[in-house]
């Protein structure tokens, strides 16, 4: 994507926005209620005693939904009234897994822009409270 976009149509590049919360055992459990994504991975903690990571983890897909506040709250920097949509996330990576009691920090940032498209990509990076890296993605807003 070039870096031409009119700072009027696009949100600019270097905004960032963050987004933090704390997750709990029950948002594990309503995800994957809503989801149907009952994994042992996320709801059998017997079974994850058993394993390297020794307990229930978050589902990868719950972190992408905390991506997803972030790209809502960067429109509010929008500089324009257009209305944009989620165009897609790329190399999605789950690094680390998310643990019950971890705070999952979600840093958006807008790297690139593209005004003939009329679209702007963020480079996402999902922290723990430790700062390790959780989970990475890149995310493509389009205008319309």
């Amino acid at each position: 994507m070039s870096e031409n976009a009119d700072a009027q149509d696009l949100i600019p590049i270097g905004t960032q926005v963050q987004f933090a919360k704390t997750i709990g055992e029950s948002d594990i459990y309503l995800f994957a209620g809503i989801t149907g994504d009952l994994s042992p991975n996320h709801v059998n903690a017997e079974y994850m005693k058993t394993t390297p990571y020794g307990g229930i983890i978050a589902h990868g897909v719950l972190v992408v939904g905390l991506m997803s506040t972030c790209s809502t709250k960067v429109l509010d920097y929008a500089s324009s009234r257009r209305p944009a949509v989620s165009y897609g996330y790329d190399r999605i990576r789950f690094i680390k897994p998310v643990r019950v009691g971890d705070t999952v920090t979600v840093t958006y940032e807008i790297v690139a822009a593209d005004a003939q498209e009329s679209k702007t990509m963020a480079a996402v990076t999902a922290t723990n409270q430790h700062g390790e890296v959780v989970a990475v993605a890149d995310h493509i807003l389009k205008f319309l």
